[in-house]
């Protein structure tokens, strides 16, 4: 019986396929045929060892035009835009449903065999297939047309030589000669490629603009093959054209700078008047209001008149005067020698449109956090972008937050906090020495200054004083370091609950984790990341230094733990870093493989047996571990009890080991889809918090936490929203030889479900 209903079911859905195609048929323009894509043959000649695969693939995607989607061969959506029908209005229910999830029919009417023959023989050639020729028919079958395209595929020709022909004693030709000839697109021993061509004429035009040439372009290049060497080879060579204008061979001299600070299309100053110019190390200005002092103006230009002229010294000097935050719009002009006949000189005009000088901004947004909180915040910004004329930024900003968590060892205790932050930016290095910089981004110096008063209903209230000084500064456009030479934390403990005061009587620990604390240190970071993010091959990393209590310690040295003072708190000693890895690769145009690992080792000190914990590392939650919640793995064996993971401001450890990934894949229009799988775990230096079971050891291998599972993600461009759905595979907590949790795997068991099953809702991707 179960199999009568299963055949009929499966007659049923072929015969409404069926009739559903036929309706495509009947619904098509009169004369015409839904188009069903491209079939290709390639003909190689004997000894030709291209892989067939890939010139199909690549003819593929230079295949005009695209056929329907289709399921099985059935062309679904088309299917669905005849149901649907012709909407009354290009709006409305009906209109997006149409457009939304059917398509128009992709008609017979939209090929054209000849054009692609010949677009896939000049692309062919273009790769190298010089002998090659491509013919095509179409074959017609029910309500739909096939294209078949015959490929008589040519050997490959390689490039023997590649050679500049010109004079070497010029001005030019010295400047090309300096050319890296490892850097070169077209080399010897690999197969043709017009594309390297077109590459090397930029490489050679982006030099030369380096070395002064503003009037230089890649068009003034002749490029020339002779395949006449035999042996399936080629010869390539460069020229200047005959026709070049004299100003492109000649390199240009920068004459004169003149910046316009506060330029408005509205009533714009004539930039070739002297009048009201001012100038500074060199350079004119024209500012008739004063609001940026002419150091800082200057600051930004990275040449000064008598220079070459430099593309890459002009993009620097623009993304300066744009990263230093008071100007809304930027533009320069160059305009050259009246001298036709020998043109050497360029004056150069920067235009700088100022933002409004003071802003306010009020923000109310939630939040979840990696420690199991969840909650809201609202705050209050005011901004003046000009303090003292030199384009320094001051930040007042206020806030107030309430947060909960449905852990529920911590359910009773929500937290509440209000504070207020002193931020004063400057768009340079400040520093007791001078530092020397043209980086393509200004550097930036910070002074922030905070307080924040924390309540914990029922048990306590804390006071945080931070006082940080950064320096920031971007090497590259994917290379930025920062480095806090002074940053302090100060908290104290206080109004305990007559509970929780009972509690710390009774249990050391916790009296320990409310001493007072003063965290006086320095800290570097550097990150890296890919310049291409379409690249194939994307990497990522962020490594982290920081140390505290070495100063303060060569004057006040501690015998034990918890024993010296400084202000009337217990100073943290203690090393840390960490390094977080990330590697994503490019499958196809919507698909990544995602990798990350991240290792962290903390060496506390003197004056302290474990790492403070606000510096603790800590594992579980939406963006790492995704089969354990925060606070319910971990350190090493131990599984924090319910009194710890209530009570301890975090259930952390001094080391960290994490190891992320997963699959990223394309589901239905906005909706995508990940597999994934996650292992790691904390471990503390000591037996102090969490005892010997907490200890990072030779076998901590043996303490890896394993989850794995499905994720949905709703990419709506500007925000995206993810619903990853975790099981524990492996639970280092349980007793040895039973951690391999996924012995007992039962998706269909409600009890299970309910036990295992971890669903982490957050916005963006968790790596």
């Amino acid at each position: 019986m179960k199999n009568r209903i299963t055949i009929y079911h499966f007659v049923l859905i072929a015969a409404i396929c069926t009739a559903l195609s036929c309706s495509i048929g009947k619904h098509l323009p009169p004369g015409t045929q839904l188009y069903k894509g491209a079939k290709y043959e390639i003909v190689k000649e004997e000894g030709n060892k291209t892989k067939t695969k890939s010139i199909k693939k690549q003819l593929k995607a230079i295949t005009s035009p695209v056929p329907n989607k289709t399921l099985f061969g059935w062309p679904y959506r088309v299917a669905f835009w005849y149901a649907v029908g012709e909407p009354k209005k290009q709006k409305g229910f009906k209109y997006w449903l149409r457009n939304k999830i059917g398509e128009p029919p992709v008609l017979s009417t939209q090929l054209n065999v000849a054009a692609n023959s010949a677009n896939f023989q000049a692309y062919l050639e273009n790769k190298g297939y010089f002998k090659t020729g491509v013919g095509g028919d179409t074959t017609i079958k029910g309500y739909k047309v096939t294209a078949n395209y015959k490929v008589d595929l040519g050997m490959p020709y390689n490039v023997n030589a590649f050679q500049w022909v010109m004079d070497s004693t010029s001005s030019i030709g010295k400047d090309i000669a300096t050319l890296s000839p490892k850097d070169n697109y077209i080399k010897k021993g690999e197969q043709y490629d017009f594309d390297n061509i077109k590459a090397e004429r930029s490489r050679t035009d982006l030099h030369l603009k380096s070395k002064g040439y503003y009037y230089f372009s890649p068009d003034h290049i002749k490029a020339w093959v002779d395949s006449s060497i035999g042996n399936h080879q080629v010869n390539i060579y460069f020229r200047l054209k005959d026709e070049i204008p004299v100003a492109a061979v000649n390199p240009q001299t920068i004459r004169s700078i003149t910046l316009f600070p506060n330029y408005t299309l509205v009533s714009p100053p004539p930039d070739t008047s002297k009048v009201g110019l001012k100038m500074y190390d060199s350079i004119y200005i024209r500012d008739t209001v004063n609001k940026i002092k002419p150091s800082a103006l200057v600051r930004s230009v990275t040449y000064r008149p008598g220079s070459l002229y430099s593309m890459r010294r002009q993009n620097r000097t623009l993304n300066r005067f744009i990263n230093m935050g008071v100007f809304k719009f930027v533009k320069n002009r160059y305009i050259g020698d009246p001298d036709s006949l020998n043109p050497h000189y360029l004056d150069v005009y920067y235009y700088l449109t100022p933002l409004k000088k003071k802003s306010i901004q009020a923000e109310i947004g939630t939040f979840s956090k990696s420690n199991s909180f969840t909650g809201a915040q609202a705050s209050v910004t005011w901004r003046n972008r000009n303090l003292f004329k030199g384009a320094e930024q001051l930040y007042i900003r206020t806030y107030g937050s309430f947060e909960s968590s449905s852990n529920d060892s911590l359910r009773a205790n929500n937290n509440f906090s209000l504070g207020a932050e002193l931020s004063l930016m400057f768009p340079r290095f400040v520093t007791p020495f001078k530092i020397n910089e043209s980086h393509y981004f200004p550097p930036k110096t910070k002074f922030t200054l905070g307080y924040e008063w924390f309540r914990r209903q029922g048990l306590y209230t804390k006071n945080f004083f931070r006082f940080q000084y950064d320096l920031t500064w971007k090497e590259k456009v994917n290379k930025e370091h920062t480095f806090s030479p002074v940053s302090i934390t100060y908290n104290t403990t206080s109004a305990f609950s007559p509970e929780y005061q009972a509690l710390v009587n009774q249990v050391p620990i916790l009296a320990q984790s409310n001493l007072p604390e003063i965290i006086m240190g320095s800290f570097y970071n550097y990150t890296f990341n890919s310049v291409n993010a379409k690249a194939k091959n994307i990497f990522y990393f962020k490594g982290n230094l920081d140390v505290a209590g070495n100063a303060v310690g060569l004057f006040n040295k501690a015998g034990a733990p918890y024993t010296k003072t400084l202000l009337n708190a217990y100073y943290s000693q203690y090393a840390k870093v960490d390094v977080d890895f990330r590697y994503n690769r490019r499958i196809d145009e919507n698909t990544y493989w995602a990798s990350r690992v991240i290792i962290g080792l903390g060496f506390p000190y003197g004056n302290s047996s474990y790492l403070p914990f606000s510096r603790q590392f800590i594992i579980g939650g939406a963006s790492s571990i995704r089969g354990f919640q925060p606070r319910q793995l971990g350190p090493g064996r131990v599984r924090a009890n319910e009194l710890q993971q209530l009570y301890l401001p975090q259930v952390g450890g001094d080391y960290k080991l994490e190891l992320n990934t997963e699959l990223r894949f394309p589901l239905i229009s906005k909706l995508r889809g990940a597999l994934f799988a996650d292992a790691g775990n904390i471990w503390t230096r000591d037996t102090v918090l969490y005892g010997k079971d907490a200890q990072f050891t030779k076998n901590f291998m043996k303490d890896i936490a394993i989850s794995a599972g499905v994720g949905f993600r709703l990419d709506l461009s500007i925000l995206l929203i993810r619903l990853d759905i975790a099981a524990p595979l492996r639970e280092p907590y349980l007793p040895r030889g039973e951690e391999w949790s996924i012995k007992n795997f039962n998706l269909f068991n409600r009890d299970w479900r309910r036990e295992k099953l971890v669903y982490n809702i957050a916005i963006g991707y968790p790596f």
